[in-house]
């Protein structure tokens, strides 16, 4: 009888592990905050990371680099690390990439992000190499005026286009008021928690002093899981 019940269970056991759902990849979940900020992971995770970063800041950059495939595959993936990523607007330029980041549906943020980040070594030789009249029209006049010259200045249309946008939506993007109001009150809020530099992060709302990169962050993430 023993012979004859095993094949059967065998059976069954194949049949609810070829239909069972594959385990969620938690990279796939993307969340928007109300304050413009990006949860990227599970919003219920056991480790919740906040990074303030600022997409002129070179050593923000690094830690993207750095970063990025160990936070996607063993931490945020699994579902026990969230990490929500914080602008923190240090100027004109930094206003204009967020917005251009935050542009459009929520799921493009990561991969928005990440084109600028990585491409920054590119586009910020125009800062250095700018006249004082560019300047003065990334300063001057009202909003869409500034985005767009600097979006212009330093060929962000270009980025953006390789990232499936066209004119007319970077444009309605850099002209909305509502969300640069965000952008700057969220950068207030982290002046306010002690965010005095980028990359600066912090683990279940606790700023983490003296660690400004992914070598003195991974520790710290490991011995809270």
């Amino acid at each position: 009888m023993k012979h004859l019940l095993r094949p059967a269970l065998l059976l069954t056991a194949a049949a609810l592990t070829l239909g069972a759902s594959p385990p969620l990849d938690w990279n796939r979940v993307v969340t928007r905050t109300p304050q413009q900020s990006t949860i990227l992971g599970n919003p219920a995770a056991k480790v919740k990371l906040t990074t303030f970063v600022s997409y002129t800041c070179p050593h923000c950059r690094e830690f993207e680099l750095e970063s990025d495939a160990g936070l996607k595959l063993k931490y945020i993936r699994s579902g026990k690390v969230s990490v929500e990523i914080k602008h923190v607007v240090r100027d004109p330029i930094d206003l204009t990439v967020a917005m251009l980041t935050n542009c459009g549906l929520k799921d493009r943020f990561p991969l928005n992000h990440s084109a600028f980040m990585r491409s920054q070594p590119v586009w910020i030789q125009t800062l250095a190499r700018s006249s004082k009249a560019q300047q003065a029209r990334w300063t001057t006049g009202e909003l869409p005026t500034r985005t767009r010259a600097i979006a212009a200045d330093f060929r962000f249309y270009e980025i953006m286009a390789s990232r499936g946008y066209d004119r007319v939506t970077v444009d309605r993007c850099l002209a909305d008021g509502a969300m640069a109001q965000r952008l700057a009150a969220g950068s207030e809020a982290a002046s306010k928690l002690g965010v005095d530099h980028t990359p600066s992060f912090a683990i279940d709302g606790a700023l983490l002093y003296g660690t400004d990169g992914w070598s003195l962050l991974q520790p710290q993430i490991e011995a809270r899981m």
